[in-house]
């Protein structure tokens, strides 16, 4: 159920900041109908540090009643206080999400120990399947494999998305948390090589503006085509590169404008993205093919 290309949701917006829900309903059914096999919503992508609770509520809602059971959705639910991640999790359980998604505590910065009491209290307080979402870079800590091997005993947090970019994880965590623990890429430019390590599949930053080619990409893998998914992964390396020249999701938003997806605005503290960084988004665009 959960594998192959995932899409971590931008949130679009109006040019006054404000939710743009006709946009984001749109922009699920481009995902579907281009082959994306699941979505989530309200992640880092999604801008989910500076949308309300209500707001954050409401999208994962709508991600929910737009894809109408096609595809599963795995809403994130992730905050620094474990009482608000309950509070999101049971939430997106009554929305009739198919997961949740949550990262590591930041700004906190908890030992091991903290994560196990915090992961462990959201898993036994929501009967929802939960995936940890491990990316050091953003939230300053780094769950280890022993801390996620003790997490994985648990019926409901059955795996993880690893934005760790460490492609000697994925081996180790496999051989700790077993073959049934699902390991799921955050990082696009290594999601071909996170698959061959032991992963099934990528949450996506690309795939908002590249879906097509995201989940090609991991269906050629999947069956064994090994040298055209290589081939995709290629092709789409300078828009990997573009889209993180700047803090995420600044460059994917203004990629989706180009595509007349969404306005390219982020609420602050989120900057517009620099001259410089349009200019490499819009030629990374061009040169995969998705502008003329």
């Amino acid at each position: 159920m959960f594998k192959g290309s995932m899409v971590a949701l931008i949130t679009p917006m109006r040019g006054d900041g404000s939710l743009d829900e006709k946009a984001f309903v749109e922009l699920v059914e481009w995902q579907i109908s281009e082959g994306t096999e699941g979505l989530i919503p309200v992640g880092t992508t999604g801008e989910s540090p500076t949308l309300s609770h209500a707001e954050h509520k409401r999208v994962v809602e709508l991600c929910v009643e737009a894809a109408r059971g096609r595809v599963p959705v795995i809403a994130g639910t992730g905050s620094n206080s474990t009482a608000e991640a309950i509070d999101f999790t049971r939430h997106a359980k009554q929305a009739g999400a198919d997961a949740c998604l949550v990262v590591t505590p930041y700004y906190n910065k908890p030992t091991q120990e903290g994560m196990v009491l915090h992961f462990t209290a959201i898993a036994d307080a929501v009967d929802l399947p939960l995936f940890i979402y491990n990316i050091p870079p953003r939230s300053v800590i780094d769950m280890s494999v022993e801390t996620m091997a003790r997490l994985a005993k648990h019926r409901n947090i059955v795996g993880v998305k690893d934005a760790t970019a460490n492609l000697v994880r994925p081996l180790h965590t496999k051989r700790a948390c077993g073959e049934n623990f699902i390991q799921l890429s955050g990082e696009d430019h290594t999601a071909l090589a996170f698959n061959a390590a032991g992963g099934v599949g990528c949450i996506s930053v690309t795939a908002n503006v590249a879906p097509r080619l995201c989940a090609e990409m991991q269906r050629a893998w999947r069956e064994g085509r090994v040298g055209e998914a290589q081939a995709i992964q290629e092709r789409l390396l300078p828009l990997h590169d573009a889209l993180f020249a700047e803090t995420s999701p600044g460059p994917v938003k203004y990629a989706a404008s180009l595509l007349g997806k969404t306005a390219e605005r982020c609420r602050l503290p989120l900057a517009p993205a620099q001259p410089a960084t349009k200019l490499r988004v819009r030629e990374a665009m061009v040169s995969v093919g998705l502008l003329n």
